[in-house]
């Protein structure tokens, strides 16, 4: 049922057949209905809702389309994968985050986007200040609510909707459903349609898991040792502080790892300097905190390590999926102490 340019858009991504969010999600999107999709990250969200939403483009002046989501580096990947499916329409996306000029955003919005992407705290400051001459997307799409929600980004959310028109088609996009997610949906939407491919069970099959108890002076060696004998071509080494990563980047790259840390300390150019040379090889081992890899849609990290074991079972998910995306496998090793144990 999809218009004739985003089918030619499909091809050319050599996508051959809907994964499960995809099938389920895209009649609803086109019928024009509200959704909750409850998926993790690698399931083929995007073009999930993206290839509906650009197909039921009326192209008339103005966003039609509006995303929002938690980080600047899930907004520009997401706004990189509309423009693909949009091309052939002559689609124009913009990517609306924190941290650079209002005025070439605003700009480029005001000369005919058709899609915009953006980051919670930033798209309401424009709204706030009312920057934008017209502003009335059909579509709005909330992309891993649950991560807004961890990040505090409730609040700004629910103010955004007061600035956003009545009659919209809005979906909602979630890896968990947890209580204040279950309200926010029953606010924002209208006679939804709820779809689940999570079944039950929140981790990845495809994701081997095991943990190795260790004492706490040997987490470096071990980390070693095990990235050493696991051959990990691509891996994530997540931490919980920010001094950690930098310290634990040191380490490794001492030990002769191309390694290099990620964290919300960092400069945006450098993260998005990390990101693309770990996407391309040139580092083989990322040290991140949680915050940081949020959304980070690398495709073949063979390896998750936990050096420390994070505080809950959410973000352990959440971490984990960073490997064993779009069907490959993936291995997700924790170490912890006896007393974590």
């Amino acid at each position: 049922g999809l218009n004739k340019d985003v089918l030619k858009a499909v091809k050319q991504a050599g996508f051959i057949k809907p994964s499960p969010i995809q099938e389920q999600a895209i009649p609803v999107v086109l019928a024009g209905r509200d959704m909750v999709g409850q998926a993790h990250t690698g399931t083929g969200k995007t073009a999930a809702f993206g290839l509906p939403a650009l197909s039921n483009m009326k192209r008339n002046n103005g966003v039609e389309i509006l995303v929002i989501t938690p980080t600047r580096e899930l907004a520009t990947q997401v706004s990189d994968e509309l423009f693909k499916y949009g091309r052939n329409m002559g689609a124009r996306t913009v990517t609306v985050y924190g941290g650079s000029s209002y005025k070439r955003q605003i700009d480029l919005i005001e000369r005919g986007a058709s899609v915009v992407v953006a980051t919670p705290g930033r798209l309401l400051d424009i709204l706030k200040k009312n920057m934008l001459s017209e502003f009335t997307p059909s579509v709005v799409v909330l992309d891993e609510a649950d991560e807004m929600l961890d990040m505090g980004f409730l609040d700004d959310i629910n103010e955004i909707f007061s600035y956003l028109p009545t009659d919209r088609q809005t979906l909602l996009f979630s890896a968990t459903m947890p209580q204040p997610i279950k309200v926010l949906a029953n606010k924002i939407l209208k006679d939804p349609e709820f779809i689940s491919i999570t079944q039950g069970d929140t981790t990845n099959s495809d994701i081997e898991q095991s943990y190795y108890v260790i004492d706490e002076h040997e987490r470096d060696d071990a980390i070693i040792r095990l990235m050493d004998s696991e051959n990990s071509t691509k891996s994530v080494v997540f931490c919980r502080t920010k001094s950690e990563v930098d310290r634990l980047s040191n380490v490794l790259s001492n030990a002769g790892y191309l390694a290099n840390g990620l964290h919300g300390d960092m400069e945006q150019r450098q993260r998005e300097e990390v990101i693309k040379a770990f996407k391309k090889s040139s580092i083989e081992a990322l040290i991140a905190t949680d915050v940081a890899a949020r959304g980070l849609d690398v495709s073949d990290v063979s390896h998750v390590f936990n050096y420390h074991i994070p505080f809950d079972s959410e973000s352990y998910v959440h971490r984990i999926g960073r490997t064993g995306r779009a069907g490959k496998e993936g291995m997700a090793i924790s170490i912890v102490t006896p007393s974590e144990f």
